[in-house]
């Protein structure tokens, strides 16, 4: 079993920055690949990021790419998610999974944190 808890949301202004942070307790913890997910209400839940046990496996939107970036610390066992000049569209709650294969944009994966709220003001 494996859980995970995100942090690091909140309110921020339009071309803010925030870093979000997913923490991966359980068994085996640094073997899965790990995504960030976000869903505004309304909408359907869109894949950010994801990354293996390495940044060499390491796959992204197209869309966000240029100002979401994800990373990991294994010692850590947290894998985080930098977001930088923040839109108001941005606006969701972002989620974390996990999933014990290679990083994919479309699941399954197996496991998912409660998410955190993050509101971008214009």
């Amino acid at each position: 079993q494996v859980q995970l808890v995100e942090s690091g949301g909140g309110l921020v202004q339009a071309g803010g920055s925030l870093r979000l942070s997913c923490v991966v307790s359980g068994r085996s913890r640094t073997y899965y690949a790990v995504a960030w997910f976000r869903q505004a209400p309304g909408k359907e839940r869109e894949f950010v990021a994801a990354m293996g046990q390495s940044s060499s496996s390491t796959i992204s939107t197209d869309s966000l790419k240029d100002r979401f970036t994800i990373s990991r610390d294994n010692a850590k066992s947290t894998v985080y998610l930098q977001m930088n000049s923040l839109k108001p569209e941005d606006t969701s709650v972002y989620y974390c999974a996990a999933r014990g294969g290679p990083p994919v944009k479309v699941g399954p994966y197996d496991y998912w944190g409660q998410g955190t709220q993050v509101t971008v003001s214009s």
